[in-house]
């Protein structure tokens, strides 16, 4: 049974453990929160003996396999956690996994905890067997209105009184960082004790800036067309030190895939994704850049970034910074022929 990280927590305040439990993904704070509520549950219905284990190298199948099925000399309920570094297990894990999904046991609770697990995995045997008898969950990352939603519920839950534009102020210093978002909540508990409401002057008083992204996400945000997010992005990875060239590389990389592809799609009406590499997750992305950026644009942007490439291998940059922000502004389909880009 598919359930979002809210149906989760809700089925599970309304009904019994299920023997397998399987929650998926890279957002650290959702799993974090679903796998102590089910710590809790199964502390409540009996379950007084936790095992873990983590499926790494070093891992012998037979010891979860044993636990599975022997009797606890302290307890009657076994409840097993066993974390995954990776969502594909391997043709011995696969066959591991349909041996396990067979031995659905009232008496044990599994609980399978992994990153993000793509469809190849979601459609393989192995995952299909056991989701057909389990809670699967697979955990994203909150953006915008959700975003919201979660810290304003964790700050209920912690008895603040804060206002909305103060929860918009948490969410987006910390954008991308849900677990400074829960910690900074934490810490306005401790600092505002007496019930009074938190704004935007308090919010802004007592925390720093937690945002954390990676180039990926830019580069995601840059093909999207929103610009202001983008910038928001190039910031905090200037804050962060990483390096202009890295995000140059990047951006290189997507404007020339653009023309290939916008060249495929002149030519044969339709692109296979597929074939290059491009997951159904990604397509909308470039969809909505070929759409608002022309041939001619595209050579322009690519005539920028060889230029940009040049002067920072071989030249002193004053701002890369600002020039990447140029850059970004390009992938919008804006002509910057009129702004005079000093290097």
């Amino acid at each position: 049974m598919q359930l979002n990280a809210r149906e989760f927590v809700q089925k599970l305040q309304r009904e019994n453990l299920p023997s397998f439990i399987m929650i998926f993904g890279d957002e650290p704070q959702q799993k974090l929160d679903m796998i102590d509520a089910v710590r809790q549950k199964a502390k409540q219905e009996g379950f007084d003996e936790r095992q873990n284990f983590t499926l790494d190298s070093d891992f012998e199948w037979s010891h979860l396999i044993d636990a599975m099925q022997s009797l606890s000399l302290f307890a009657s309920k076994q409840y097993i956690e066993l974390n995954m570094l990776t969502a594909k297990p391997g043709a011995q894990g696969a066959k591991q996994f349909m041996e396990i999904a067979q031995m659905q046991n009232p008496d044990v609770v599994l609980l399978i905890n992994g990153p993000k697990a793509g469809k190849d995995v979601q459609n393989t045997k192995w995952f299909k067997t056991l989701a057909a008898n389990a809670w699967v969950s697979h955990v994203y990352e909150l953006q915008n209105q959700q975003l919201h939603q979660y810290l304003a519920n964790k700050a209920n839950e912690l008895g603040l009184h804060i206002s909305q534009q103060a929860v918009a102020m948490v969410a987006d210093l910390c954008e991308g960082n849900l677990m400074a978002g829960k910690q900074e909540l934490n810490k306005m508990q401790l600092l505002f004790p007496n019930h009074q409401v938190i704004d935007v002057e308090d919010v802004n008083r007592v925390m720093v800036q937690h945002s954390r992204f990676t180039v990926f996400q830019l580069t995601d945000t840059v093909l999207a067309g929103d610009v202001s997010k983008s910038i928001k992005i190039l910031t905090r990875l200037e804050e962060e030190g990483i390096e202009p060239v890295v995000i140059l590389w990047s951006l290189v990389k997507e404007a020339q895939l653009l023309i290939k592809l916008n060249n495929i799609q002149q030519e044969t009406g339709q692109i296979n994704y597929r074939q290059h590499g491009i997951w159904p997750s990604k397509q909308r992305l470039y969809d909505n850049a070929l759409a608002r950026i022309s041939l001619n644009h595209l050579i322009k942007l690519n005539n920028a970034l060889s230029q940009l490439d040049i002067a920072f291998k071989s030249a002193y940059v004053a701002k890369p910074y600002v020039l990447l922000s140029h850059i970004i502004i390009m992938f919008q389909g804006t002509s910057l022929d009129e702004l005079e880009l000093v290097i």
